[in-house]
């Protein structure tokens, strides 16, 4: 990466929404305070480079996540002619935290994991016209789908949950 990504005011900005995200969420992943991210948005001040470098290293990972999904959906319906699928996504921070803790490291906040699933979705419906449904995950009725099918917890008993929820 360059040594200045040069990010304005407009691009932090619309970085932050197309990730999803308010301002105080930028600030805690930035380790900045609200008044800085207002005034890197307003044009008040210039964000420093590694918070203008952690925002796009985020935005990466989730292209990276979507380009790697859209590639697997793609060989699943070479010959399949079902052309729907369903994700679960995560309506709030605990569900997320308890189902994924692989992936807080990389994409810390529900909403990081939501937006990718939504671009996800996005780009399955243009390119591979695949319909997904982002089904928001019930953790009770999710266990219970588990226990009446004899399932132990995986992303793929959520996914097959997430089918039933069509």
């Amino acid at each position: 990466m360059s040594k200045n990504t040069g990010l304005n005011a407009i691009e932090i900005k619309y970085l932050r929404l197309s990730l999803g995200l308010s301002v105080e969420q930028i600030a805690e992943l930035t380790k900045a305070s609200l008044d800085d991210v207002l005034a890197w948005e307003s044009g008040e001040q210039q964000a420093p480079e590694m918070a203008q470098k952690k925002l796009l290293d985020i935005d990466d990972i989730i292209e990276m996540q979507v380009l790697n999904t859209t590639d697997g959906i793609e060989e699943l319906f070479k010959k399949e002619p079902k052309r729907r699928l369903s994700f679960v996504v995560y309506p709030t921070q605990a569900l997320y935290t308890q189902y994924n803790p692989e992936f807080l490291s990389s994409l810390p906040l529900t909403e990081l994991y939501n937006t990718a699933a939504w671009r996800i979705k996005k780009e399955c419906k243009l390119v591979l016209e695949v319909d997904v449904s982002l089904v928001p995950l019930d953790a009770e009725a999710y266990k219970r789908y588990r226990a009446e099918n004899s399932m132990s917890e995986s992303r793929e008993s959520r996914a097959k949950w997430a089918a039933t929820q069509l």
